[in-house]
């Protein structure tokens, strides 16, 4: 049996439900509401002591860290095959998926805080703003009031956005004369590459690449035709969350365009 502990706005937690979905593989959802701290009950840190999502779980064995889960249901599952048959082009996938892990995955938090869950911690009353600032301890107390208060103007989510265009462009580039990011078909870089362009997605930022990168915004044409997409990316999303995204982003915008141009 299968087993995935996962949320619906994680962007970890979303590629293990690509993997699955492309495989059309049976599995129990064990769902963790993080935005009531779920992921750190007692019970779920002996799965995973970091506290965070997805944790698969497959016939008692526990399996962590999303990069790792998706090799792992590969492996195990074969088919259809999510890892190239050429080393090249394995190579080439596991170099995506390392990027993500190395430089994107931190940019992209502090982008969707920016642009939008400041808001939500910044509609609570003034005591309960102060209480979630003095969470932090002495020495990060400032740098969260300042990321909270300045949102895209803080030069923390000003240097997340520029490692984000970076990624767009090389991404827009390895798509010039190919139709997934490894070769020929989709693979596991396609599995952890899509929540992240989602996420801009939700966020009202598409126009990183439907005004600019051609090839980048086939790509994700072709990405959210696929019968997985829906389901995984937004089977589990709050809609109250949804919508936050979406009009803040909308917000937003102009000057994210205007810091990237």
């Amino acid at each position: 049996m299968l087993e995935l502990y996962h949320h619906g706005t994680s962007v970890c937690a979303a590629k293990p439900r690509i993997a699955l979905a492309e495989k059309a593989l049976p599995w129990v959802s064990r769902y963790v509401d993080i935005l009531k701290d779920e992921h750190f009950a007692p019970e779920y840190l002996k799965l995973n002591p970091k506290g965070v999502v997805p944790t698969l779980v497959h016939d008692g064995r526990v399996i962590r860290e999303s990069t790792l889960i998706g090799e792992y249901l590969d492996e195990v599952f074969p088919d259809p095959p999510l890892k190239p048959s050429d080393p090249w082009d394995r190579v080439r996938m596991r170099l995506w998926t390392k990027r993500l892990d190395e430089e994107l995955h931190a940019a992209c938090g502090i982008v969707t805080f920016a642009i939008s869950h400041r808001h939500a911690v910044l509609a609570n009353p003034p005591e309960l703003v102060e209480a979630y600032i003095d969470k932090a301890g002495p020495a990060e107390r400032e740098r969260r009031r300042r990321k909270l208060q300045r949102g895209i103007d803080d030069p923390e989510a000003q240097g997340a956005l520029r490692v984000y265009d970076r990624f767009l462009e090389d991404m827009n580039t390895a798509l010039e004369d190919q139709p997934w990011l490894a070769g020929e078909h989709f693979s596991l870089a396609e599995v952890g590459v899509i929540p992240y362009v989602n996420r801009l997605d939700m966020l009202q930022l598409s126009g990183l690449w439907t005004e600019q990168r051609p090839h980048l915004a086939d790509w994700f044409a072709r990405v959210k035709a696929r019968a997985s997409f829906e389901p995984a990316l937004f089977g589990y999303v709050p809609p109250a969350l949804r919508e936050l995204m979406r009009e803040r982003g909308t917000e937003a915008w102009p000057g994210v365009r205007a810091l990237l141009e």
